[in-house]
C-alpha cells in the first residue's frame, strides 16, 4: 500500500505561526548569550540529529542524547568571551508542527567576524517548539 503525504503538504503559516518560531529563537539566543547550555538543552527534542561536514569536506550525521549535547556545546561555547550575533532567520514550514529554519548570521567574537549559514528543524511537541536537527558545515 502506498502512503500519501499528510494534510501538511502545502501548509501556509499564519503570522502567529511565524512569530512563535522567531520568539523561540529569541529565547534560545538569550540562553546561548548567557552560555546556559542546560537551558538550551531544555529546548531540544532528544535524541537530536546533527548534520555537518568534516575537515575533508565530506558529510556526516550523528545522533546526540542530552548528555552529549551538553558536553559538546559546553566545549564549543566554554571560552566564547565577548560574542555578538546578528542574524536573519527564514522559516520554511513543512506542516503546522514542522518547520525548517535557515539562519544567515554574523558572529563577532572578540572583534573577529565570521559569517555562517545553518539550518534547524523544529518540531512542535506538547504545544511548544523543540529543535530536533541541527545542520551546519564545518562541525565535524
Amino acid at each position: 500500500m502506498t502512503q500519501l503525504p499528510t494534510d501538511g503538504a502545502g501548509f501556509t503559516p499564519s503570522e502567529q505561526d511565524v512569530a512563535s518560531v522567531l520568539a523561540w529563537f529569541a529565547d534560545y539566543d538569550a540562553l546561548a548569550g548567557k552560555v546556559d547550555v542546560e537551558g538550551m538543552a531544555d529546548k531540544a527534542l532528544f535524541p537530536i540529529n546533527t548534520v555537518s561536514t568534516g575537515p575533508d569536506g565530506t558529510g556526516a550525521a550523528e545522533s546526540w542524547d542530552r548528555a552529549t549535547f551538553v558536553q559538546k556545546m559546553t566545549e564549543i561555547m566554554g571560552g566564547a568571551g565577548d560574542v555578538e550575533m546578528d542574524s536573519t532567520r527564514t522559516p520554511h514550514f513543512l506542516s503546522q508542527n514542522l518547520v525548517f529554519v535557515i539562519t544567515d548570521a554574523t558572529f563577532t567574537v572578540e572583534g573577529h567576524k565570521q559569517t555562517v549559514r545553518y539550518g534547524d528543524l523544529l518540531v512542535r511537541s506538547g504545544g511548544e517548539w523543540k529543535f530536533q536537527t541541527m545542520v551546519q558545515g564545518g562541525w565535524g
